[in-house]
């Protein structure tokens, strides 16, 4: 069992605590290096298809599960991240510019959307932008001119730096690209984390009157929060729909919504971890659920069964493991830690929330 005494603030915020940290981080890096060295072509791209649902439930978990707002139109930024980056590519803008901006403009878009919005709390913010993801199923058909209605587009090759990057002609280089943008947002996150903003946005999560009370402003730190999370998820976006190929409405609907926020959950709310093993649930649960079908269903499809699963798994966990994936592995770890001397009310949940606040 490891100890660490921290005496001061840069040991607190440092970005691994000990070297034996630091060499599990590596190890899992080259790991990744090498995965499309040990795997066949269809894993690698289920592989590459988990790194794109860990970005943008990156986005999602800066926003509830560090700043404990909750959002249900995550979708509807995931839409407009994929069309901008799209049809700047379609102008003949090159595709890392197109990317990158494409993520700025559904920053500033959700920046201004939160002004608003934000106003809301609890379950009224939820509704909000649950009706915002609804919304904007309607806008791309409205908008069709530019986005191409219900018949949707073709995503266009990418062309980076004169190497053309197709996901059927050559997956690994698509997997590299997507690991290459999910390692730079992890790193943007766990570095946001240890700045003053990220410790304001903890601080908004616990409690808007304590945090007020120490100087942050909850308005101002609410709308970066909302800004920098629907960035990263247009980031997610933009992804998602140059690896689907082609996309149109009805692949931005708000059930894409539910499954990010399910995600999240399922995964460890709070966590950077969550995110990823989330990802692996939502990437990897539609094809266990079809070979199970196809086993012992004779490859009859039910209607509904995804979502009705995904939905049975989200109860479960928000029953018996709010905590999620990675809080069930921190309380195994924990008492294997201090084993014989753990016991059960040491994972008591806490109240995060002071009393005053529980209507709001």
């Amino acid at each position: 069992m490891k100890f660490h005494f921290k005496t001061d603030y840069d040991q607190d915020i440092r970005m691994f605590p000990d070297w034996w940290n630091f060499s599990l981080y590596a190890a899992l890096l080259v790991l990744a290096l090498c995965l499309p060295l040990l795997i066949d072509p269809f894993f690698l791209g289920e592989a590459t298809n988990v790194l794109i649902w860990a970005t943008a439930g990156l986005g999602l978990m800066l926003l509830t599960g560090q700043t404990g707002q909750v959002s249900l139109g995550h979708s509807a930024f995931m839409a407009l991240g994929c069309y901008s980056c799209v049809l700047m590519m379609e102008a003949n803008v090159p595709f890392l510019a197109a990317f990158l901006l494409a993520g700025v403009i559904t920053g500033i878009v959700g920046a201004l959307i939160a002004i608003p919005a934000l106003k809301l709390h609890g379950v009224y913010l939820a509704i909000a932008t649950l009706a915002l993801a609804i919304l904007a199923d309607d806008i791309i058909v409205l908008l069709k001119e530019w986005t191409d209605g219900v018949n949707g587009k073709m995503s266009p090759p990418i062309d980076l730096f004169g190497y053309e990057i197709s996901r059927w002609n050559n997956p690994v280089e698509w997997y590299y690209l997507t690991l290459a943008v999910v390692l730079m947002v992890t790193l943007f996150y766990r570095n946001l984390l240890r700045a003053p903003l990220g410790r304001a946005f903890a601080a908004v999560r616990d409690s808007e009157i304590s945090a007020q009370a120490m100087g942050v402003n909850v308005a101002q730190t609410k709308t970066i929060a909302f800004g920098i999370s629907c960035a990263i998820t247009g980031l997610g976006g933009a992804l998602m729909g140059l690896f689907a190929g082609a996309f149109n409405n009805e692949t931005f609907n708000f059930l894409l919504s539910i499954q990010l926020l399910m995600m999240i959950v399922v995964g460890g709310l709070g966590f950077i971890h969550g995110a990823f093993l989330g990802a692996v649930v939502i990437a990897f649960l539609p094809q266990v659920l079809s070979m199970t079908t196809d086993l012992f269903g004779r490859g009859v499809a039910i209607p509904g069964l995804e979502s009705g699963v995904f939905g049975v798994i989200l109860i479960l966990f928000i029953l018996f493991e709010p905590m999620g994936l990675y809080g069930r592995w921190l309380k195994i770890r924990t008492f294997l830690e201090l084993f014989p001397f753990a016991r059960k009310d040491m994972f008591k949940r806490q109240k995060s929330y002071l009393k005053t606040e529980r209507l709001r």
